[in-house]
């Protein structure tokens, strides 16, 4: 096969997209390279439409090969398994700029796979995978709107950086990707810190100058290997089926999808979309599918309709109002923070969970992080939208929104060295009609400060909407606050989060080709003010962090000791660390800086774990009082115990202040006797002296009567 390729330089290294000698099989495929990061991406379909549905059949999979960094993977079978969460991330990353652009009636299967072959931890290669699924879409014969590439924009001390390598983002003020065409931005995912909408908005403008020249460039590609795109069966709804349905329905559909209970306006709809059924059955025998679209049109145009000339929407807000909000902290007396935050018929349950560093995530990818001690896990249940089907482990939606709102909030997290925790939020989703990501956002805000975690800020979110008209693409209308319909009907889903400085999260979906500047700016503008006016209410509700931790939430304290002295503590085979937790109840983490995390609910416990963890790793001072206990008597002296496995010779010269005979006529084995230390020789060897100890603190102190047992001074 004959290797084709075309490259450009790219923030530093030269980027290439090769093809025609790997992956023959594919409809496409194409290797993409920066750096010593290769990323190979194939787009496959299916010969013949999947038959008997209804929607475009897209998969994209994301695989991180830990074979591409040197590791072996660490799950038991030292092999890649399910992917991590950021492999899932990056596999819903690749869908959403991708999917709006193919064709609407397109149902044939098509499978995109990206694929991590090699990481230098310098060029990211989700940016890569991005860019190759556009190049390999491209290229082959599956019919596409694109091609799409991407860019990832970082901001450092206010200039915007384009592509920062992988070790720089970790510095970056904003950590912002963005897909789209030649013409239009389809996606942005982002996570920043507090910066500010017109920030973001000069961002999106120079990302999106880049990406044409990363259009153009597959462009180049497609010119020298491209293939015809193939023709497939298309699917529509016959116009005499369409107009029947119109003429029956339109009327109460336009009455129905007005109701603001959500619940009552799904009963009505279904209702009216079941007579619809019956009575055009006989009419259009078997073609129930053809009968079931055209009533969904009917509903999507009469809604968008009313948005766009009426300012109306399916609840009867205006186009900028916010849902009834209202919230409550506190509703779990056993946690260790809680809250719910309700807008609308949409209702979030947030639980925090305060743990030590052993709780740390560890993470077991390609990236550079190695632990996560901030955790958002989001759950979504059926029931939160009045169905009953079997309850099932996490899919990539609830992996995507748990994501988005630890991302949104994580960056208010207080530093381990200020506030030495592991931290676990998990969002119930109890009501869903639309923005629930945006209400974990909220409920997890609140619940951090009821549990007493000092944030730097509160976090609200909010999602907006898009209507825009078929016809004149200059007309549209921005939706605050979207509920479901609006969601399923309208052309955007567009979240942000943020604090009433700036934004901290961003994530958009769209179902058009993509947006202007102009709409991001609006959008942006109109969500600032919308979340203006959530963090009003979240603030009524709890002002902010709470002084006092919950009774029943650890408290943790750390320690430093030098690092030699980690062996004493943890004892041969972890026996010490173990009797120490056993004694007291404390967990005990100890780090190889020498750091000791001690957390328990009991301070009298925690007290005696320090006091034990000191004595194990207290270095004797010369000039320093001790009290200690005689272990061996020998005919010029007695060895005293000043500290655990640590004692001195106390020369029989030294034992009292008058000549002593004999060792026994002073001390014996197991007293306790106050003695000072006078030297330690270059061997190491401690010297102690009882006679300087009487002088110091007089007879009966320096037989061990005064003091409290701890080392005197």
């Amino acid at each position: 096969m004959e290797r084709t390729y075309v490259a450009r330089p790219f923030e530093g290294a030269e980027l290439t997209i090769e093809t025609g000698w790997l992956a023959g099989q594919a409809n496409g495929a194409v290797m993409v390279r920066q750096g010593d990061t290769v990323v190979m991406v194939t787009a496959t379909a299916s010969r013949v439409p999947r038959p008997g549905i209804d929607f475009f059949p897209l998969t994209c999979d994301y695989e991180e090969k830990m074979y591409a960094a040197g590791r072996i993977p660490g799950a038991f079978f030292r092999r890649e398994g399910r992917p991590g969460e950021a492999a899932t991330l990056a596999s819903r990353m690749i869908d959403r700029p991708m999917r709006p652009l193919f064709p609407k009636d397109f149902r044939n299967d098509v499978q995109i796979v990206a694929t991590v072959l090699s990481t230098d931890q310098v060029h990211d290669p989700t940016i890569l995978a991005l860019i190759g699924a556009g190049a390999a879409v491209a290229i082959s014969d599956i019919p596409h709107g694109g091609p799409v590439a991407a860019v990832r924009m970082g901001l450092f001390d206010g200039q915007l950086a384009e592509n920062p390598s992988m070790p720089n983002l970790e510095t970056s003020e904003l950590d912002l990707i963005v897909a789209g065409t030649r013409d239009a931005i389809n996606m942005v995912e982002a996570g920043a810190q507090e910066v500010s909408e017109e920030v973001l908005v000069e961002a999106l403008s120079r990302a999106h100058r880049r990406i044409r020249e990363l259009v153009e460039m597959i462009d180049e590609l497609v010119a020298k290997v491209g293939r015809p795109k193939s023709d497939y069966p298309h699917v529509g709804v016959p116009a005499e089926i369409k107009q029947a349905v119109t003429e029956l329905a339109l009327e109460r559909v336009d009455r129905s999808f007005r109701e603001a209970d959500k619940a009552q306006r799904d009963r009505q709809l279904d209702d009216l979309k079941a007579e619809v059924q019956e009575q055009m059955g006989s009419r259009f025998p078997d073609r129930s599918g053809d009968i079931s679209a055209a009533f969904e049109s009917v509903l999507k145009g009469a809604v968008r309709r009313a948005i766009l000339s009426e300012g109306i929407r399916p609840d009867g807000r205006g186009l900028d109002e916010i849902r009834p909000i209202w919230c409550e902290v506190g509703v779990l007396p056993r946690t260790h923070g809680s809250a719910v935050f309700t807008r609308g018929q949409t209702q979030a349950l947030s639980i925090v969970t305060l743990g030590t560093s052993s709780d740390q995530q560890r993470l077991d990818g390609l990236g550079l992080a190695e632990f996560k001690r901030y955790m958002h896990h989001y759950n979504f249940p059926p029931f939160s939208v009045g169905e009953a089907r079997p309850l099932r482990s996490p899919g990539r939606r609830e992996i995507g929104h748990g994501a988005l709102a630890e991302r949104a909030v994580r960056v208010m997290v207080p530093p381990e060295s200020e506030f030495p925790y592991t931290i676990r939020v998990v969002t119930e989703i109890l009501s869903s009609n639309g923005s629930t990501s945006m209400a974990s956002v909220c409920g997890s805000t609140l619940a951090l400060m009821d549990a007493g975690v000092p944030i730097k800020a509160p976090v609200g979110g909010i999602a907006m909407g898009l209507v825009t008209d078929d016809q004149d693409s200059s007309r549209y209308a921005i939706l605050s606050d979207i509920q479901g319909m609006e969601d399923a009907l309208g052309d955007m889903d567009f979240k942000v989060a943020g604090t009433r400085r700036g934004v901290t999260a961003l994530q958009m979906d769209i179902k058009v080709s993509g947006l202007t500047p102009e709409v991001f700016r609006r959008a942006l503008e109109q969500a600032r003010r919308g979340r203006m006016h959530i963090l009003d209410k979240m603030e009524a509700a709890l002002p902010g962090p709470r002084e006092v931790m919950s009774t029943f939430a650890p408290r943790i304290t750390a320690i430093h000791i030098h690092p030699d002295k980690i062996r004493d503590v943890i004892g041969p085979g972890g026996k010490t660390i173990r009797r120490i937790q056993e004694e007291t109840g404390c967990q005990i983490d100890v780090e190889d800086d020498g750091t000791v995390s001690l957390a328990t609910v009991d301070e009298e416990a925690m007290d005696r774990a320090v006091a034990m963890i000191r004595d194990l790793t207290e270095s004797v001072e010369v000039g320093r009082i001790y009290k200690g206990k005689v272990v061996r008597i020998m005919p010029f002296g007695a060895f005293v115990e000043i500290l655990p496995r640590q004692d001195g010779l106390v020369h029989i010269s030294q034992l009292a202040e008058q000549r002593v005979n004999r060792v026994e006529d002073v001390v014996n084995i197991g007293d306790e006797i106050m003695v000072k230390v006078t030297e330690i020789d270059d061997r190491g060897r401690v010297n102690l002296s009882r006679k300087q100890a009487i002088t110091e603190l007089g007879h009966q102190g320096a037989n061990g009567a005064a003091g409290d047992g701890s080392p005197g001074a």
